[in-house]
Parts: structure tokens; sequence; C-alpha cells
């Protein structure tokens, strides 16, 4: 059986020894100092000779952890500029205004939270009065990401500098009435503070890497200079449990992105209990976040720490520190000074020594509120240290407790994040020790009253005056005016009108030339940004490698293996494209960033973000609500769609239900165009709304979803059909009849309506000519190029004659008059087609990709699923021999023709 404690063989071991003997001589002395002083005294000497080796500029790895201390000396500390008093006082106002609106809401039964402010009101606090910038100054200010559950805080803080009033605070979480305030940091609810959705926890961090990123991007690429804009996202221990939390890390350091801060809440708590039990979670952050190379600052003790640090001459209650699992840390914020000498100084001698010398009120300030999240020396410390530090971004680990200043009944009780509500009682003891100038009387019938200074008063001028010092108030969020994006030529746009002949061209090449055009054009061509999830060359992209480049902080620092090709491998500083690699996650986080520049940066940009339909609503559809939050504009394209298109690839790949889900963003607008003129009109619509001259009431805060195919087919000219744009971007139009498409049928001829989406609609064509010329049926095709633009227009018909306005859907004038019944098919479950059954007058039937996906030809999974050319013309006679119009024997032989 193999020694757990024996040597075993080291890396080093495979590298010569130049010199044996002087390396007996470095392992013999750290054994006599493990001899004499202790492993502890050895590990120390160690440690600190690796800090040597490094200020040297000696290449060694780098310690993933430290102890369980400051990363500031108190010494080194520097002094915190202003009026360390009134910024006391200040903070005492927004912790009891945000405890005083959750409580007041409670009344309303409409929830908050009190916990996380109070413990995290110091990290905001000190960067408002002294780090970030707002946007009234030079360059966009800094973009600020706010933990969801701090937002009654934020509120409060608004109030006190005058921008919002008791009216707001009073409908907190009730928006219905207006001058309401939305739970969380909504930007599309509250467009002139929030800039960023941050609620749905791990969302914040990944974007706030990409986001610090693309403020890289745009500089680099000469678009804007935002070299002075600094990202800060404000995080929870529990929240870093989350993937996306921490998905992105290595991105961030690998680009050197010291232009980004996370200022991480560690309070030890989540929702139901203790972050890490039986662990530590700081020590688990910080080997976490230096390993992937950030730069860590702990700031974990408040002042009253020093002296116990200067009685520690052994050791002994670092190591104490580092031992003690966070759970029983919460443990002793909740107990008496009794037990804490017993449980926590009593396991060693030397620390038991050391308690004798402390009085039970140093024990309990020590253990029960000095932390460094809570002390504004400490935190200001950090947040300069973060600043300088260059090459890396940092995160800032505070540890504070939840329910600071709350009271017993709060601090540090695992339910702390339910409780909703303090009692009067609670608020009178609360108002005593912030020192609040609150008066029993004001607490009218049992109602906690809100607290303000005065408008006029020293502690509101000292706010303003700070923010105006730093760029106006934050956080806000501010919409540029700037004139419209022109037009690109109509040149662009006609090419597709013509048709592609006898050549065979896939919808998504066809996307893909489009984007190709639109980014030469001279005035908004370099506003195009392409981003791809490592899948350009499955998409046809490869040949803009070379011309737009692939953005990299580094640009090319190697020759590529394919440099003597034309269509070579091209990473540059201006890069245009961003390739993300294999991390849908982070292109969408891209895309984010990318669509939202128009408020940020006041720089409109135009992101299309080109992936396997399959991983994008499926995978990412919480960042697609974030985008629709975040008020974003751009082009998502699902590429390779459908659950038949891809031949092979099976069930995985097999997309048969974005369309779905993408239905129920309201910020979406889905689309399944047929031909490559069809993807022209909509790019061309998507541009004026979003971008250009948009028409009066129009909303211009929406994203395109477009699903584009891999299957190279004829791609038709456009028709000359009266209202046809209109008919694409509304969403249905006819594409042809049985008479204009030269097909021969009776004069008295049953007629069917077949309505297909993207690729189904060759099926829809093929059947129409089976149809025609072996049943004897006419059929007309529609192309229905939006099933859920088509229902969206209906709820707002049935909406308005709710108001007694007289309005008839779209998809109903469209229809009207059309004979036969309509049989609607695409590649997607009939759920797609079906969201408009309730408004068509004729009688409904629809065919879909229904169940998983399977892997084989494309005909074989269209005969699968049944909605090939066959299925389709047997639906359709099934249906008119409900009604009489052909023989029911018809269906029999067409299913025994057709071998179904």
């Amino acid at each position: 059986m193999t020694d757990p404690y024996a040597i075993q063989p080291s890396e080093l071991d495979q590298l010569p020894d130049r010199d044996p003997e002087e390396t007996a001589e470095w392992q013999a002395s750290l054994d006599a100092v493990a001899g004499a002083a202790g492993p502890h005294r050895a590990a120390y000497l160690m440690r600190r000779t690796l800090e040597r080796a490094r200020g040297a500029g000696v290449a060694l790895p780098r310690l993933l952890e430290t102890d369980y201390v400051n990363s500031i000396p108190t010494a080194a500390e520097p002094a915190v500029p202003g009026d360390e008093a009134m910024e006391a006082r200040i903070t005492a106002w927004n912790r009891w205004n945000a405890a005083a609106m959750v409580t007041r809401g409670a009344k309303h039964g409409v929830g908050g939270h009190i916990a996380t402010f109070a413990s995290a009101a110091w990290l905001y606090e000190t960067g408002f009065n002294h780090f970030f910038h707002g946007k009234e100054g030079d360059g966009s200010g800094d973009q600020l990401y706010i933990q969801g559950h701090a937002s009654p805080g934020i509120y409060a803080r608004a109030f006190l500098d005058g921008r919002l009033t008791e009216r707001h605070l009073d409908n907190f979480r009730q928006e219905a009435g207006g001058d309401g305030l939305p739970s969380y940091p909504h930007p599309r609810r509250l467009p002139w503070l929030w800039e960023f959705p941050t609620v749905s926890m791990g969302l914040g961090p990944l974007s706030a890497i990409y986001q610090a990123r693309f403020n890289r991007y745009l500089t680099n690429r000469g678009i804007k200079d935002v070299s002075a804009s600094h990202v800060w996202a404000f995080l929870g221990d529990g929240e870093m449990d989350e993937p996306e939390s921490t998905a992105a890390l290595a991105l961030a350091a690998r680009e050197e992105l010291d232009n980004l801060t996370f200022v991480i809440n560690c309070n030890l708590q989540r929702l139901d209990g203790p972050v890490r039990a039986n662990f530590k979670i700081v020590q688990e952050l910080e080997a976490q976040f230096r390993g992937a190379g950030w730069n860590v600052v702990k700031s974990l003790w408040g002042s009253a720490w020093d002296e116990l640090f200067q009685l520690d001459t052994t050791g002994a209650l670092v190591r104490r520190l580092r031992e003690v699992p966070d759970a029983q840390v919460q443990t002793y914020q909740t107990r008496g000074a009794a037990y804490i000498r017993e449980d926590f100084f009593g396991k060693d001698p030397a620390l038991a020594e050391m308690a004798k010398l402390l009085s039970d009120d140093k024990i309990l300030e020590c253990f029960h509120v000095s932390r460094g999240g809570h002390e504004p020396r400490k935190v200001y410390a950090a947040y300069r240290a973060a600043l300088a530090h260059k090459g890396a971004p940092t995160v800032i680990l505070a540890q504070t407790v939840k329910g600071h200043t709350l009271g017993e009944g709060f601090a540090s009780k695992n339910a702390n994040h339910q409780m909703k509500k303090l009692s009067v009682e609670e608020f009178k003891a609360m108002r005593d020790r912030l020192d609040l100038p609150i008066r029993d009387s004001d607490f009218a019938d049992g109602v906690v009253p809100y607290g303000h200074p005065g408008a006029d008063s020293p502690e509101a001028r000292y706010l303003q005056e700070r923010r105006a010092a730093l760029g106006g108030p934050a956080p806000a969020r501010r919409v540029h005016p700037v004139a419209p994006l022109p037009a690109p030529a109509d040149k662009a746009f006609a090419a597709f009108d013509k048709g592609s002949g006898a050549q065979n061209v896939a919808t998504t090449m066809a996307f893909v030339r489009l984007v190709k055009d639109l980014v030469r054009d001279k005035e908004t061509g370099r506003r195009w940004v392409p981003i791809v999830p490592d899948e350009a060359r499955t998409f046809g992209m490869e040949s803009l490698f070379p011309s737009l480049g692939i953005y990299s902080p580094k640009g090319q620092t190697y020759e590529p293996v394919d440099r003597d090709q034309l269509m070579y491998y091209k990473e540059a500083r201006n890069g245009q494209i961003l390739n993300e690699g294999i991390t849908e996650a982070g292109s969408m986080a891209d895309f984010i960033a990318a669509s939202t520049s128009y408020a940020t940066h006041g720089e409109a940009m135009i992101p299309f973000y080109i992936f396997y339909s399959m991983f994008g609503w499926q995978r990412t559809a919480d960042q697609m609500w974030q985008l629709g939050d975040q008020l974003g504009r751009g082009f998502l394209v699902g590429a390779t769609a459908g659950r038949t298109t891809l031949t092979g690839e099976g069930l995985q790949h097999a997309d048969g239900h974005s369309p779905v889900i993408a239905a129920t963003n309201p910020a979406a607008l889905t689309y399944d165009p047929a031909f490559a003129y069809e993807i022209a009109v909509i790019v061309k619509e998507g541009l004026r709304r979003m971008y250009g001259e948009a028409a009066e009431g129009e909303d211009q805060n929406v994203f395109y979803y477009l699903t584009v195919y891999n299957e190279p087919l004829p791609q038709p000219a456009k028709p000359s059909v009266p209202g046809i744009d209109e008919g694409i971007v509304k969403g249905l139009y006819r594409f042809n009849t049985a008479e204009s498409a030269g097909l021969t049928v009776p004069a008295n001829a049953p007629r069917i309506q077949l309505l297909g989406s993207g690729t189904a609609i060759h099926w829809a064509l093929r059947a129409q000519r089976m149809l025609a010329e072996e049943w004897g049926v006419s059929a007309d095709v529609w192309s229905a190029t939006s099933w859920t633009e088509l229902r969206r227009d209906a709820l707002e018909a049935d909406a308005a004659l709710l108001r007694g306005e007289e309005r008839v859907p779209y998809v109903r004038r469209a229809l009207h008059g059309a004979e036969g019944p309509v049989l609607a098919v695409s590649d997607y479950m009939r759920q797609v087609p079906d969201q408009i059954a309730q408004w068509v007058e004729q009688d409904w039937s629809s065919l879909g990709a229904d169940g998983f996906g399977l892997s084989d030809t494309r005909d074989a999974a269209r005969r699968h699923f049944g909605v090939d050319a066959e299925s389709i013309v047997v639906a359709a006679l099934a249906q008119l021999a409900r009604r009489g119009e052909v023989k029911g024997s018809a269906v029999k032989e067409a299913r025994e023709r057709y071998g179904l």
C-alpha cells in the first residue's frame, strides 16, 4: 500500500540540479526552523520568501491563499478624504429609509429585502462619495452593477439627494399606479436610474466582465475613448455559486481588464443559511480568483481587531481564524462573550492567555460588529488599491455581517433574507443605535416615518457636492440625443430581389452575404459588431476574418498557420469580429454590452450574434430576458435552424422550439424567413426601427431574432405582389397561387391555403404542385415570416376591442376572402404556427416537427415528423375530405401511394 505521507516525485525532479549541495542546505535550513520554531513559523518564512522573490522579479507560481487577514495592513491604509462624520450620518439616513421603505411595503404584502443592504451600506456609500464617476462629466462615467437585493438602499440614497420622493418610496414594488419603484434594478421599468438588471444572479458578474471588455473594444477600435470608465460589480458571496458568476474570470485576467473591480459582499450567508457552513467562502474565492489571474484584496476585519493581532506573537490567532468554519463565525456573532472565550479562545493555550487581556465588551465588539466591510477607512483603502493595480482585474472580498445595525433579531440569523420588517420598538432601538433625530411622536399610528435632514441640510449639500465632483448622480442611465444612423444604400438589400437563379443558396449564406455588404457601408459599416461562438466557418463567415479582423487586445503576436491563404485567421487590436470561443453565455454578454452602447456610451452599435439556433434560446434565454430588460437593440440570428435541416447531427442539435421560447419575450421580434429577399426586407426594417427614424409611438428598444437555415435551395425572385414588404414585416403574405405558379387545375377545383415558414415553404411549394397535378386541387402558398408578430398584432387588436376601438387583426385581413381551409406547416413544433389559430376565420389545421430530434437525412427526418411534401398533401386532402370537397377515399389512396 502506498504511504500517503511519503515524499512524492516533484516536477522539479525532471530538471537537472546544478548544485545539489546548495539545495540540501536550503532544505536543511527549513527543517531546522520547523524543528526549532514549529511548522507555522516555517510556513511564515516560506511565504515571506516567496513575496520577496516576486518583488525581485523571480518567476514563481503564486500562492492561491493567504492568511485570513486583511490584505492591506492598518499602517498602510490611506486617510479617507472628506468628512467621515458627515458620511456616517448620510449612511445612517440611508440605512433607516431602506428599512422603513421595505417595512411600510410589507403592510401591502409586496415583500422586500432589508438585510443585504444593511451589510453592504458602507461598500456603496464609500464608492458614491469617492469613486463612482457619473455621466455628466467627461467620458461615459463608470458602470455600476448593483446587487439586486440591495436596491432599497440605492432608492434611499436617491431619496436623500432629491431624485425620489416619499411617494416613490411608498410605491416600492407597486408600479401599476404610477410613481412606483421596481423591486430590483430594472432599466425597462425605471430607465432613468438603472442601467443593468442584476437580480437574476450570476448574470451581473458575467455581464460586468464583458462590459469592461467591450469598453476596451470601443477604445481600441477608435469608436470612442472610454478608457476612463471603470466597471464596478457588487455581488454576494452566495451568488458566486452560480456558474455564470465565475465563467469568464480567465477572460478578464487574460485580457488584463484592470478597468474592472468585483466587490463581493462576504456576509457568509445565502438565502437559507451559511454559504459554506463547514468551510470558508472567502478563502475559496481567493484561491479561485488568484488561480484565474486576478488581483485579490481582502478586507475582513475592522479596526477593533488591530489590538488582537498585535497580541498574536505566536500566530495562534491567525491559525484559529483559518480553521474556524464560516457557520461557527456566524454563531459567534449571535452569542455572548463567555461562549466565545470558551469556544474560540479556549481551543489554544496561547489564545486562552490572550483572552485574559480582553474585556467582554472588546470581545463582543470584535466578533459581533467589527468587519472590514463596515468601516469606511478599510473600504476606501481596498478601493484605492483596486484602482491602483494595473495589468489585471481586482476582486475585493469584504467581510460583513448580514443585517448589520438592524438589531439582534436580524444580525446573522439564517432567516434574515426572508424577514421583511422591523417592529416599531426595533425601529426605535435602531434609531438610537444610529443616533438619528427621529422622535417617538413621529411614529404616527404605528407607521414608521421616513427620515430626511432637509433639502438644504449639510448632509444633502455634502452628498450633492460629492456627486457633482464625481460627474453627477449615480447610478443613472442616460440616453444621449444622437442623430439616427443613416440607412445603408438600397443596393445592398435590392441585390436579393432577383433571386439566385439556378444556384442553390442557404438562407444562412444569404444573411452572411448581406452583412458582408452592410459592413462595407461608409456611414454605418464600422458600427456593426459581428459576434460568433467559434462557428464562423460553419456559417461561411471566414471571408470576414482578413477584411474585418478578429478583436484581440494583443493584436496578432504569431504567424497564423494559414497566412498564405486568402481567408487567413487574422487577429487585430482594432479587429471588428468578436469570436468568443465555445461560450454562448459569453457571446450573449458581448451582445448585451454592444446592444446597449447607445445608452452606456452614447454610441449606437449594431451587433449581430449568429449561433446554432439550438444553443441560443434554449441555453441562454435568461440572458435574452436580461437583454430585453436592459433595452438592448440588435440582431440575434439562429443559424442551422429547424428540426430537420441539419443532416446527421441529431437530437441535441435539432431545434424545434426556439420560436416558442422567443415568443415569450416581449422585446424579441421573431422572424422565420423563407427566402433571401425576406431577410433583406426584415434587416432593413430592423435597422430603421432600432437605429433610424422610428415612427411615432414605435418602441425602438427591441431586438430581432431571425432563424436561418443551412439547406442550399434555389432562392426565388421577389414576387411583384402589392404590399409585399408590409406583409413580410407584419408576418404574412401570399407568395403565389396555383394559377400564378403556372399549374393547371380544373375551373371549380377544391382550394386550400398552405401557410409555410422558413424552409417549410419549399415543402409546401412541392405539395402545391403535387396537389394540382395528382389530385386536381388548387392551393395558394403563403409565406408566414413571423407567427409571433401575427399573434402580437392580434392580441393588440383584442385589447383595442376591450377599449371600445374597432380593429381587425392583420392575419384576418390578410386571409380575408381566401377560399378553403388553412393548413400551416413549419420545421418547428405545431405550437409555433398554432399561435394564430384562433384569429383565422377559415378551418385550421397544422403540421410540425414535435418530439425529439434524430440523426438521419433531411428527407428521412421530414418523413418521420410528417412534415414533408407528401405528408402535406395527405393532410390537405384530409381537410378537404372533412368538408366534403374531395372523396374520403382520396386520403387513403394518397397515404398508400406515398407510403405514409
